[in-house]
């Protein structure tokens, strides 16, 4: 069965660059706020998660929520492996596709067409995965044949609309996604929102963390509160998000 599960979870972050004592003694007064110390080799450590137990299985559709800072981002990149824990496992059964930065892998000197083949495989598809599905994601961008320019004569958004396409072709069975992601004009907003609503259908567990609750509560069947890195409250959407709204 499908399935991710953290225990115990505990992500401490060096920060390595904090020099000169008043810099220094700045940061470790915001350790009021937030769990920030000095470990005893004088580096500076965030303790961007503390002590996470959660476990999603399949049909979950959870929504992340709380202020910025909180831990939202940090605990998807968590789940995905791109950070390991500090103290605590993680154990996941199934295919993970993070959506996290879309156009990571994508090379300016490439043609778009190319960039469809780097950026696919950066997120776990075949060669024939890829050219099975070539067409259908150069339709859906709508570039034409820009798709056969390098990607540094493209604008901000022609490049937000490749990168988005690639991305939005993965089977995943569970996928995480921070934010939904801009796409442009409103046409083509449209298209993408009916995109992201089939790939959430398709995964069997769905992560998202976002500030907008109103989507939240069209696409979620649970929520997970986070505050300073730990777990605030986490069970059904309606419930939590109520308390998070009441608290801000």
């Amino acid at each position: 069965m499908t399935f991710i599960e953290l225990k115990g979870v505990t992500l401490d972050l060096p920060i390595y660059d904090v020099q000169g004592r008043s810099l220094k003694k700045k940061v470790m007064r915001m350790g009021r706020r937030n769990a920030i110390a000095e470990g005893s080799d004088g580096v500076i450590v965030v303790r961007a998660l503390d002590n996470v137990d959660v476990r999603f299985e399949s049909g979950d559709r959870i929504g992340l929520i709380g202020h910025n800072g909180a831990g939202k981002s940090t605990l998807l990149r968590m789940m995905a492996g791109i950070y390991a824990p500090t103290y605590g496992t993680v154990e996941r059964d199934g295919k993970i596709v993070p959506l996290l930065d879309i156009g990571l892998g994508m090379d300016e000197n490439s043609t778009g067409m190319q960039n469809i083949r780097l950026r696919g495989l950066l997120l776990g598809m075949s060669d024939a995965e890829i050219r099975a599905k070539q067409d259908s994601i150069a339709e859906f961008c709508e570039l034409g044949d820009y798709l056969d320019l390098p990607m540094r004569t493209y604008s901000s958004g022609m490049r937000v609309r490749l990168a988005f396409a690639v991305s939005t072709a993965v089977d995943a069975e569970i996928l995480l996604l921070d934010e939904v992601m801009g796409v442009g004009d409103a046409s083509f907003m449209h298209k993408a929102e009916g995109r992201l609503a089939d790939l959430h259908s398709r995964a069997e567990i769905v992560v998202l963390a976002m500030h907008a609750n109103n989507e939240i509560r069209k696409v979620c069947n649970k929520a997970l509160w986070m505050e300073r890195g730990r777990v605030r409250a986490f069970g059904p959407m309606e419930e939590v998000v109520a308390a998070y709204e009441a608290q801000v």
